[in-house]
This record gives C-alpha cells, structure tokens and sequence, in this order.
C-alpha cells in the first residue's frame, strides 16, 4: 500500500509539474523599452544563456525624425526569455559595426552549426531620410551569442540584397533565402560551408513583389512564408524540394481581440518542435488608428504619427490540418523548453 500511494503521489506530481510549464503567450509578446521599434524578429536558442533569445531589428520608433528615418541606423536588438517563454526581458543590442559611421542592421537570420552560432544581418551604409541604399547581407560568427566576429559581406552575384533565410537539407547543404531588391523577388543560394555561396537564382513559384522568406520543414513538406510588405498578412508556399513552390493563399490577414494583435502579421520567423509550431511576427497596431486620423502610415515616406511607427512582437500557434497550415491566435497552449546542445 505504501509503495502504492508513493507511486500515486509520483504520477500526480510529475502531472503537475507538467501542467505548470505550459501558459498563454503573452500579448503582446515583447514592446521595446527602449525605442518601442521591435521588427523582423529571429528566434533562436541561446546555450550558453540557457535562454531563448529574439533577435530583432531596433527601429527608432520614438525618435522625430523625417519620413523612414527611424528605420535606419537601427541596431539588432536582443529579447530574452528565461521562463521558457512566458516572460520576456529586453537585454540590449549586438555590436556588429566593422566600417566607420554609424550604419544600418536589419532583419538578422541566425543558425548554430558545429559548436558556433553564425548571424547574417541585412547591412545598409549609413542611415537616410528615405527608402533607398544597396543592401548587403554580413556574416558574423560566435561562441556565446554575445562578441561577435565579423566575417565577411556574401556574394551571390547580385549587388543588393536584405532579409536573409538559412535552413540545412538532409544532405548538409546550406540554403539561403533572401530577397533581391533589383526586382522585389526571392532568390536562394546554397553551401556547405556557409561562406561560400552559389550565385543566386529566383526561387519558383513565389510571387514578387514580397520580402522576408522564412523557410521550415513541417509534416511532409517544406514551408515559405513571405510578407508581401502591403498590411496583408503573409503569403505561404510548400514544396517538397526546395526548388519548386506552390503558393497555398495567406495567413494572419487580419487582427485578433488580443492586445496589439492587429492589424495584420509583418515579417516572420517560425520554431518547430516534434509536434507543435510557434510563429512569431511584428504588427504595426497604431496603423488603424493613423489612418483613421488621416496621418500618414510606414507605407509613406513622409511624416508618420508615433502610433503609426510604433510595433510589438506576438506570438501564435501554426497547426498542419489535412495539408494545410492553420494559424492559433488565442487559447493555445505555449510553451518554449529548454534545449541541450
């Protein structure tokens, strides 16, 4: 009997612990404390922090500065959850500059291969009053996630590139995903040892104009998502190759009754696990009420209102029905482990 009731008192514990560790994502996921400016986020898992970690690009949401302004001579920011998500906790930013002057850091994609963590940034000398300058994409690697070391800006045959991608096939090839800013389309290139890359060629299939590629395995195929950078949510393609996509409509097309969960999901990233997915994404919640006020929104290139500049991070579950990728706003369960090397 008394090895009965131990056993029960095991089960019920271990039960319990269980219950404990899954909650609500927060909403919204993360605000800046800083510039209020969270955008293009990337999560990864940080080893030596025992944490996850977003990476994100720090717009200026909070400075009065003319038109696109607040989106240059941004930094990427670090969010940080020791909580297996449901708290998350601003932590600075990454020193990535190599040339002189300040520049500009966007939209970073980052992968942990062989004992060290590698980070492609979008790369834009200087900081400018309006939407322009050649994008390059540098490569940083690191042990801890923090000192970085600068590499080297990647060639793949075209003179302005933003938004990188990274996922590793089967067979240990790298790809990398990236839109090619000469005419608004996704291109890839590939290698094996993420510095040296093919020249890239246009991904089929997808269709420009869009930006932002995020590329995953889920079930029995492969998954893009794109943001076609227009307030329509994000476009979703599959492929069971890499090579050929077939667009499957949208999602996160419009808002939810969570708090800043509107008007629609701007540019992506997405963590799998053996049986669930997380999608995490920027909105611009003050957008609404801009237009509705009759100011200018991050569409324009003249003077937006602080609601309009403003963004938070959320979060929500992706579920694969009957083929199909389906998106979770609200009751779902989230929770993010903690991973081993």
């Amino acid at each position: 009997m008394r090895r009965f009731i131990l056993l029960l008192v095991a089960v019920v514990a271990a039960a319990g612990s269980l219950t404990a560790q899954t909650h609500r994502a927060p909403a919204p996921l993360f605000r800046d404390p800083v510039t209020d400016g969270p955008a293009d986020p990337c999560i990864f898992y940080n080893y030596d922090e025992q944490a996850w970690w977003i990476l994100y690009t720090q717009r200026r949401a909070n400075s009065e500065a003319p038109g696109p302004s607040f989106c240059y001579a941004t930094k990427i920011g670090i969010a940080e959850s020791r909580t297996n998500g449901a708290s998350w906790r601003y932590r600075g930013t990454l020193d990535l500059e190599f040339e002189r002057g300040v520049n500009t850091f966007w939209a970073p994609g980052i992968v942990y291969w062989k004992g060290t963590y590698h980070l492609f940034s979008t790369y834009v000398r200087g900081a400018a009053t309006y939407w322009g300058g050649d994008g390059l994409i540098a490569h940083y690697t690191s042990k801890n996630g923090w000192d970085w070391k600068y590499r080297e800006i990647i060639d793949v045959g075209h003179p302005s590139i933003i938004d990188p991608a990274l996922y590793r096939d089967e067979q240990g090839v790298w790809h990398i995903w990236y839109k090619n800013c000469a005419n608004s389309a996704i291109y890839t290139s590939t290698s094996r040892d993420l510095k040296h890359w093919s020249e890239g060629v246009q991904v089929k299939g997808v269709n420009p104009p869009c930006e932002a590629p995020k590329v995953f395995r889920m079930g029995d195929y492969y998954w893009m998502m794109t943001d076609p950078a227009r307030g329509t949510g994000l476009c979703v393609y599959r492929s069971t190759d890499m090579e050929n996509w077939q667009e499957q409509g949208r999602i996160l097309t419009d808002g939810s009754n969570r708090m800043d969960d509107y008007p629609s999901a701007c540019h992506n990233d997405v963590v799998v696990f053996d049986d669930r997915a997380y999608i995490f994404y920027a909105t611009h919640p003050g957008e609404d009420n801009a237009r509705r006020s009759g100011m200018p929104t991050l569409q324009y290139s003249n003077n937006q209102s602080y609601d309009s500049r403003r963004s938070s991070l959320q979060c929500a579950e992706l579920k694969l029905e009957n083929g199909e990728l389906k998106c979770v706003r609200t009751d779902f369960e989230f929770f993010l482990p903690t991973l081993k090397k």
